[in-house]
This record gives C-alpha cells, sequence and structure tokens, in this order.
C-alpha cells in the first residue's frame, strides 16, 4: 500500500461540450430559443492545492453558478483524502466565442420590428449597434448548464492529486528509510561505548582509591580500598547504563520501518515514534558517560528533527 504526502497541487479541465449528450429537436422550439453548439458550450477549470494539517480540512472557492455543488464537492474530497488542509477553487472557462451566438434570422425579425415600433412612437431614438444586437442575442440565449463538467473536473483534479500526492510520499519514504539507516548506526556505535565508558571509570576508581590509601598511611587495607573501588565502579555502571534506551530505540526503529512498507495513513503513528524516539536520545544524551556518546546523541537527535519534519507532510 502506498504512502501519501499531505502536500500536492493539481488542475483540471472538463468540458460541457463531453456532457451535452445529443442535441433534441429544435422543430418545436420557440422563435430565437435554438440550442447552441457543443462546440461553444464552455468548459470548468478545478485546482485543488493541499499543505498538511493534523485533520481534513476543506474549503472551496467556487464561481456563484458552482456554490450549489459544494456538498457534493465535500463528499468527493472526503472520500479520497483523510488528512491534509485542501483548497479547491472551481471557474467557468467559456470558449471566445461561446458568448457570441450566431443571431438567428428570427432574432433579428423580431429586434427589427421592436425597433420600428420605438422609433414611430419616438422619431429621435437611435437605431440599434451591432453591438447592442449581439448583446441581446447572447441574452435571449438559452444558457449552458456547466455542473456535469464542473463534477467532471473536480473527479480529475481529485485524482491527479492523488496521484501527485503519492509521489511525493514515495519520495517522503525514501527519506525517511536513509534516516533509519543513519540512526541505526548510531545506535550500532553506541552499544559497545558504555562498558568501555564503565572499565575506564573502574581503572580510575581503584588509582584514585591506592592514592587516598598512600595519602593516610596505610590505614586502610588495599582489599578495603578495592572494593570500595570496585562498588564505586558498579555504582557508576548503573548510572550511565543506556542498554534499555537503546534497545527500546532500536524497537522504535524496527515499527518505523514496518509502517513505511506497510504504507497506508501512517502519519500519526509515525509522529508518535518520532516522539519516542526523541526522548529516547534524550536520555541517552543525559547519560553520556565519553565525549562519543554524547557526540552520537547529537547526530540522532538532528536526524530525529528531520524525520519529524518529514513525517508532517504524510497522510
Amino acid at each position: 500500500m502506498s504512502v501519501y504526502s499531505m502536500t500536492g497541487f493539481a488542475s483540471a479541465v472538463a468540458s460541457a461540450a463531453d456532457h451535452v449528450g445529443e442535441a433534441p429537436d429544435d422543430s418545436d422550439a420557440p422563435s430565437g430559443a435554438r440550442r447552441p453548439a457543443a462546440s461553444a458550450a464552455g468548459a470548468v477549470g478545478a485546482e485543488l492545492r493541499s499543505v498538511n494539517s493534523r485533520f481534513l480540512d476543506l474549503s472551496f472557492k467556487l464561481a456563484d453558478e458552482f456554490r450549489a455543488l459544494e456538498p457534493v464537492l465535500r463528499d468527493l474530497l472526503t472520500a479520497s483524502f483523510k488528512r491534509g488542509k485542501i483548497e479547491l477553487r472551481m471557474q467557468p472557462q467559456r470558449a471566445a466565442d461561446a458568448g457570441w451566438p450566431q443571431p438567428q434570422p428570427e432574432q433579428l425579425h423580431t429586434l427589427a420590428r421592436l425597433e420600428g415600433t420605438v422609433q414611430n412612437w419616438l422619431p429621435k431614438a437611435q437605431p440599434l449597434s451591432v453591438n447592442e444586437v449581439l448583446h441581446w442575442c447572447r441574452a435571449a440565449a438559452p444558457s449552458v448548464r456547466l455542473e456535469d463538467a464542473a463534477l467532471e473536473a473536480a473527479r480529475q483534479a481529485i485524482a491527479a492529486l492523488t496521484e501527485a500526492r503519492e509521489r511525493e510520499g514515495a519520495r517522503l519514504v525514501g527519506v525517511l528509510k536513509d534516516k533509519l539507516a543513519g540512526l541505526k548506526a548510531l545506535a550500532e556505535q553506541a552499544q559497545p561505548l558504555v562498558p568501555q565508558a564503565v572499565q575506564r571509570q573502574q581503572e580510575r576508581f581503584v588509582q584514585k582509591y591506592q592514592e587516598a590509601l598512600q595519602a593516610v598511611g596505610g590505614n586502610v587495607t588495599p582489599e578495603t580500598a578495592l572494593e570500595r573501588a570496585l562498588q564505586e565502579a558498579a555504582a557508576y555502571a548503573l548510572r550511565i547504563d543506556v542498554d534499555e534506551e537503546l534497545q527500546r530505540l532500536k524497537a522504535h526503529l524496527d515499527e518505523i520501518g514496518r509502517l513505511l512498507k506497510k504504507g497506508g495513513e501512517v502519519g500519526k503513528r509515525l509522529d508518535f515514534l518520532i516522539q519516542e524516539l526523541h526522548r529516547e536520545a534524550n536520555t541517552l544524551g543525559s547519560k553520556a558517560a565519553a565525549l562519543e556518546l554524547t557526540q552520537i546523541s547529537v547526530d540522532m537527535k538532528v536526524l530525529i528533527e528531520q524525520m519529524r519534519e518529514q513525517v508532517q507532510n504524510l497522510e
């Protein structure tokens, strides 16, 4: 199953001509009310923009003739996406000649008759211009319904956005896998550092107790001093032991790898695991007894933060 990003952009244009169907018989239509040609029917453009969000947040910027479609468009988006802030823009895109239908003889005859009547009553009235005639013919022409084209444009844009989010999701998975490999390598480097640090500290304790023994003039037996040094070393080993943190960190890394392989809606789950990784890396740094371990903790935090930034974009 694919992993989807929440960021993406898509656009689509659907022609109303594809939804006009067969032209009806205009023989019984009233004068001047012929159906416009399919090529002049116009089209609808749809744009979808998506960014990350904790939940599914939909917003619509629709032309007035499409506002009634918002519930249907909301259902289409909800069925396709689970998370993300998604904005849908939709506008009609009429052809250049769609606004100027061919004047019909009946229309021109009606205009001429009306113009003659007006001029008989108002002799000073100006005659109609070509522009005025064309505007009247356009207003008298039946409007083309674009709802079907709008829904088709929305479906095409949704399909394109889904593909874009899938491509971006695949890229993010590749980035996350690289970071996972880096974290696993750092965990492997950290594993042997703790016993080495304990061994060095134990040697320091023994040396210091021997120096203290010499300073007090032998009031403490060497056996007692050595026993005390070993006790201090044991307490120190317990205090800096990070084996449990490393085991939990490795378990979280394995779970992240499993989720990336499984796919689907993994964003929220991964975000929680990233928080757990950060907690273990912080504990590792606070217990660090060697400069090398401190550096490993810092490097882990850098990788984990980079993963967090990417995970917040996943659905």
